[in-house]
Parts: C-alpha cells; structure tokens; sequence
C-alpha cells in the first residue's frame, strides 16, 4: 500500500469567518412581549470567547488585507484599523503548501 501523505487540513474560510465572526441576535431577549426571562438581563454570548472571536459589524471591513494602506477618502472617516505591521490576516492566508 502507498503511504498516505499527511496533509494539514483547514476549514474553507467562509468556515473560518462564520466561526470567528460573531453576528447580533435579532431578538436576544425572545419574542416580543413574551414573559419568559422579562427578568434576566440580555446576555449576548452564552459560551467562552475563543481566540479570534470578534463581533461582526456592518462599519468593519470583512476581508482587512484588501483594504491594507488604503485611507478611507472622506474628510473626518474613521480609520480601517489595518494592522501596519502584518501584510495578511487569518484564516485567508492558510494556503501553504
């Protein structure tokens, strides 16, 4: 038998970003009006962060290296945050061979 190669497997990035990126519930509290929990406070992640883990917004950029040294073009714009230190971001750069 052929010796099988030992290949790192890693998740399709979309698989990466739905992980690492946490998105808003619509309704954390329950339906509306319901009684169940009207007590508790909201509690917006029930399970440990995880590194890499960050909440999602529609004001970030998704994919931060293709936007890396690129200034936003209105006067008064708040900054991208792009990292001036590191060319590429996780998971988009697994593709070592």
């Amino acid at each position: 038998m052929a010796k099988k190669d030992s290949k790192n497997y890693d998740d399709l990035s979309n698989v990466e970003v739905q992980r690492n990126f946490l998105t808003a519930e619509e309704f954390p509290e329950g339906p509306y009006g319901s009684p169940i929990r009207k007590d508790d406070p909201v509690e917006l992640k029930s399970s440990p962060w995880q590194e890499g883990q960050r909440w999602y917004s529609n004001f970030n950029y998704e994919f931060k290296a293709l936007h890396q040294d690129m200034p936003r073009e209105m006067d008064g714009a708040h900054p991208p945050h792009d990292d001036k230190h590191k060319d590429e971001q996780a998971p988009y750069n697994n593709n070592e061979a």
